[in-house]
């Protein structure tokens, strides 16, 4: 059986708890190192907790993860027993590689980056001291788990050449979740209003502006769920409120909601501008994959690697900016017609490209047997 070290910015996280399942799921023995962001809460697994950090505040996140650094060397023990780490940013990747010098070791480290923090694109001097920073880690790992191609072409290979090997696993269904039917669930009923659903971490303040303004329109409703992140927008429930087109249901257990979340909406927004020009542009949100396996078609801005990716597999729709105007014409030509026929190819679109394969997670587990950078090159 292998056994995985999994170095956590946040146990509460759902990618942190889906990459934790998926590992279960194909049978490795998975020890989390993890910060949380309130109290502390019960997993699945064993779970070595390694204090609080706090939301939008990233340096406390690297004092944070210092100071754990005696915590971490007290299980020494199960930190031996593992054949991979796997640490999820930058702040958690420091210190695995630190703990891993401190103890000797060469088990394969892997860096899982599924987000590029604006810090890290600053062309000032706190940008280049953080991709130092991350050079460091990058030096000491076996490859970097990335979860859209756009993050190796666009970041990585930039700033730091082609030297560690990238393994593109995308932010699909996790592998060994308990899912309805594709089927099962109908998202377009004649009875309700177009209704458009934003779901997920809701921190982008053009799409909350956007989604207001379609709400107002004739016939459309906007249902909002997820985690509202105030840091980025303190007024966001104020905003939401004075809209009657538009619903805050607050957050959404998963995989147990997805079915009833997406079977109450017939679109699902995919935009992000929070990093705009930048991670943005080029991330694969989960959303897409959530919405294609219920057969909810997705809209996003063309000009961004959702938008291209949507295009690609046929299975939402991309629209040219300004946004401000293309999206409320793009809703009010919609017809019943349109979204079955949307809808129907989003369904006959593979299972696989919304939802892990066994054989996807088995290709990051695997890197516990190819240590070497050069077997990881070919394994990624």
């Amino acid at each position: 059986m292998t056994r995985v070290a999994y170095f956590a910015h946040n146990i509460d996280d759902a990618a942190i708890r889906r990459r934790a399942h998926s590992l279960q799921a194909v049978g490795c023995a998975v020890t989390t190192f993890a910060m949380r962001r309130g109290a502390p809460s019960a997993t699945p697994w064993e779970n070595v907790d390694l204090g609080r950090t706090h939301d939008g505040r990233f340096l406390q996140r690297f004092a944070a993860a210092a100071a754990a650094f005696p915590k971490l060397m007290a299980q020494a023990d199960t930190l031996r027993s593992a054949d991979l780490w796997v640490a999820r940013n930058l702040d958690m990747a420091l210190l695995a590689a630190g703990a891993r010098a401190a103890l000797g070791l060469e088990t394969p480290l892997v860096y899982e980056c599924l987000d590029i923090h604006r810090l890290m694109t600053r062309t000032d001097a706190a940008g280049a001291a953080m991709r130092a920073l991350e050079s460091r880690v990058l030096a000491a790992s076996t490859a970097v788990l990335i979860s859209a191609p756009a993050f190796e072409t666009a970041y990585f290979s930039r700033h730091h050449g082609a030297r560690t090997p990238m393994l593109l696993l995308e932010n699909k269904l996790a592998f060994g979740v308990d899912l309805p039917p594709r089927t099962a669930v109908s998202s377009s009923r004649p009875d309700r209003p177009l209704t458009i659903g934003w779901f997920g971490n809701l921190r982008c303040r053009r799409s909350l502006a956007l989604m207001r303004a379609v709400s107002r329109l004739d016939g459309v409703r906007v249902v909002l769920r997820g985690y509202a992140a105030e840091t980025e927008i303190p007024d966001f429930e104020a905003q939401v409120a004075a809209e009657p087109g538009m619903t805050f249901g607050g957050r959404y257990r998963y995989p147990d909601d997805l079915g009833a979340l997406y079977g109450e909406v017939d679109l699902v927004w995919a935009g992000d501008f929070h990093d705009a020009g930048a991670n943005s542009a080029w991330l694969l949100p989960n959303r897409i994959y959530e919405g294609g396996y219920f057969g909810t078609p997705a809209i996003a801005p063309a000009a961004s690697e959702t938008g291209r990716w949507l295009a690609a597999h046929g299975v939402g729709f991309a629209l040219d900016e300004p946004l401000e105007t293309t999206l409320p014409a793009f809703l009010a030509a919609m017809t019943p017609e349109r979204l079955a026929a949307a809808r129907r190819d989003v369904l006959s679109a593979p299972e696989e490209l919304f939802r892990q394969s066994r054989a996807e997670v088995l290709r990051l587990a695997a890197l516990a047997t190819r240590p070497a950078a050069t077997d990881a090159r070919a394994a990624a």
